[in-house]
């Protein structure tokens, strides 16, 4: 019997209190992370910098993002998720709105860097969290659920920053969505969050019996932990670091550069542009849960990697070579440009969960999450870059699409070890 249907006579209360309230978190936290793409044109008028500049103001988040991703993870595991979170959510917020007090460029890559500082630890405690609370063959749903977030987050954003650019100027954006970590992510997070389901009254005693039951044969099924510096000893490790740093060129590329494409395909206003600018992240939605549910079916995770980076690839592309001359079916393409971008986020860090045994995990992620990332800043820089010597998007889109093409190959060579049985049970009939 599949995970759901195991599960089901057991309870789903995990399914419906933490991720929702893990999704709005990290919405708002994506949210102030990429709002800046809508800023570019406001901040390039005023203090007068190149688009190179611009993307450098972008990417220089993931600079600072790697500080506290392997501590992050390793707090999570061995002090608190609940509490190391609600601590960073405090601090993303202050650095929110100190972007837009910046008086000149220096100041805002500052309070950039440390808002990726803020924002740094919250990803890998969040996958931790959710590793202690979703057995092995549930994860890949349960990360790809949450990972949705970013989807979500830019179908809310898009339209949201569009409005506010559009009606106001670019700090009153920084201010405006920088103010939502105190007033909505901070209190959802410390009334609902729970570390594990021991501390959780309303999870109850069958389902908390059926995770604590399976995460243990999970846990049976591991090989003995070794020193922490194994971590840097493991090639699965460092390839999946590569992927993921791939990945990162392409996606944070695209996705801080989308504003500005549309803006030159449709020549509409940023209220337009913020409307047809939740298209692509509405297919991604789609797709990850769709790439989710399926990987969890076959567990070929390194080809639920693969296939979407390909049609990533290949219709950006298409999407920047048809251009304005028939604008719908460019949008259709780049929609699925992004979706690809997306989807293939929950089967990868279901792969990377299993990696190393579970006492390491919590690094292990935290190094792939920490040095994958930088690629958040090479791709809009590059991106802004090519755009300054060729002043089109078309170099800059070659660039993400072989990067993204790149990382797919890649991940084909990483054999994912099926560590949890495939077990067909008929429905309803619980676990043994």
């Amino acid at each position: 019997m599949s995970a759901t249907s195991m599960a089901g006579p057991i309870g789903n209360s995990r399914w419906f209190r933490l991720i929702p309230i893990a999704m709005i978190v990290y919405i708002i936290s994506f949210m102030d992370r990429t709002n800046i793409a809508y800023a570019f044109a406001g901040i390039g008028h005023d203090f007068h910098t190149t688009k190179a500049q611009e993307g450098t103001a972008g990417g220089i988040f993931f600079v600072g993002y790697v500080l506290l991703q392997i501590p992050g993870g390793w707090l999570a595991e061995r002090w608190s998720a609940k509490k190391f979170v609600a601590i960073m959510i405090c601090f993303w917020g202050l650095m929110a709105l100190a972007c837009g007090f910046a008086e000149n460029f220096t100041q805002l890559v500052i309070a950039r860097f440390f808002l990726g500082v803020a924002e740094g630890g919250i990803w890998p405690a969040t996958l931790v969290l959710l590793s202690h609370w979703f057995p092995v063959q549930e994860r890949a749903r349960a990360y790809g659920f949450w990972i949705a977030n970013l989807a979500i987050s830019s179908i809310i954003t898009q339209p949201l920053s569009g409005y506010i650019i559009s009606m106001s100027d670019w700090r009153t954006l920084f201010f405006v969505e920088g103010a939502l970590p105190f007033i909505i992510a901070l209190p959802l997070w410390l009334i609902f969050i729970k570390d594990r389901p021991e501390d959780a009254s309303w999870c109850l005693p069958p389902e908390r019996d059926y995770i604590n039951r399976s995460i243990a044969q999970d846990r049976a099924n591991e090989p003995v932990p070794g020193p922490f510096s194994s971590i840097f000893k493991s090639a699965t490790v460092w390839r999946l670091v590569a992927v993921y740093f791939l990945v990162q060129i392409g996606f944070y590329g695209l996705n801080m550069w989308m504003p500005t494409l549309l803006k030159t395909l449709t020549h509409a206003g940023f209220g337009a542009v913020g409307l047809i600018a939740m298209l692509p992240y509405i297919v991604a939605a789609i797709m990850l849960f769709a790439n989710g549910w399926w990987a969890d079916r076959d567990r070929r995770y390194s080809w639920h990697v693969f296939l979407p980076m390909m049609l990533a690839s290949i219709s950006l592309i298409l999407s920047v070579t048809i251009g304005s001359s028939m604008i719908v079916l460019s949008i259709v393409f780049l929609c699925l440009s992004m979706g690809g971008a997306l989807s293939y986020d929950g089967p990868f860090w279901a792969a990377a969960s299993r990696t190393l045994p579970v006492a390491l995990v919590g690094g292990a992620m935290g190094l792939i999450n920490a040095l994958g990332n930088l690629g958040g800043y090479l791709g809009p820089f590059l991106g802004g870059y090519l755009q300054d010597v060729t002043g089109n998007f078309y170099a800059t889109a070659i660039l993400f699409a072989l990067s993204l093409f790149a990382a797919g190959l890649l991940m084909l060579t990483i054999n994912v070890r099926d560590v949890a049985p495939r077990v067909r049970m008929p429905m309803g009939k619980p676990a043994e």
